[in-house]
C-alpha cells in the first residue's frame, strides 16, 4: 500500500487538507496527517480542528510515496519547523511527488530546488516562487516532474485527479 503525508499546522485552509486527505483514503492510500508535533489538535483558519498522526521529526522520506501540502496560512508555520523543512527536502531529493497548492508552495520556495520548475500557486505568492528560481505559470495544475502545484481550493478535483494518476 502506498503512504502520502500531508502536512498541516495551524491556520491550514480545510478543504485543502481534508478534501486531498479523504480521496487519497477513498483511493486505497495509507495517509498521515504530519505536524511539527504528534498527536496534536491544529487549527483552521475558520476553526475546524484536525489532529496530526505523527510529527515532522520522527518521519522520513524513505517511508512515503508523496506529500501533499495544504494552503491557508500554514506553510508558514510550516517552514518555522527545521524537521518539516527538511523532510519535504528530503522527498524533493529523493524526487518523490510533493503536491503544493495555494500557499502551499511557500514550503517549496523553502525546503525544494525550484530553479528552472514550473509552477503556480496563489497569485499573492508568485514572487517568492520567482524569486526562488520557478518559473510561474497561472494554471488551475502545473506538473514539473515529481512537483504537482494548482492555485485555490476550485482547482482541488484536478489536483488531486493529477496526484493519484501520478501515485498509481
Amino acid at each position: 500500500m502506498k503512504k502520502v503525508a500531508i502536512l498541516i499546522e495551524n491556520l491550514f485552509d480545510e478543504r485543502e487538507l481534508i478534501y486531498p486527505y479523504f480521496r487519497l483514503l477513498e483511493e486505497g492510500f495509507e495517509v498521515h496527517l504530519i505536524g511539527s508535533e504528534k498527536d496534536t489538535v491544529y487549527t483552521s483558519k475558520s476553526g475546524v480542528t484536525e489532529k496530526s498522526t505523527h510529527s515532522s521529526g520522527e518521519v522520513s522520506a524513505k517511508n512515503y510515496d508523496g506529500v501533499v501540502i495544504p494552503g491557508g496560512f500554514s506553510p508558514d508555520n510550516m517552514r518555522r519547523t527545521k524537521a518539516t523543512v527538511d523532510f519535504v527536502r528530503e522527498m524533493d531529493k529523493s524526487k518523490k511527488l510533493i503536491a503544493a497548492i495555494c500557499h502551499g508552495p511557500w514550503m517549496m520556495a523553502s525546503a525544494c530546488d525550484l530553479k528552472g520548475k514550473k509552477v503556480t500557486s496563489f497569485f499573492s505568492i508568485k514572487d517568492d516562487l520567482v524569486n526562488a528560481g520557478a518559473e510561474y505559470l497561472d494554471e488551475e495544475v502545473v506538473i514539473d516532474g515529481h512537483l504537482i502545484t494548482s492555485r485555490t481550493p476550485k482547482d482541488l478535483p484536478v489536483f488531486l485527479k493529477t496526484i493519484i494518476e501520478k501515485l498509481k
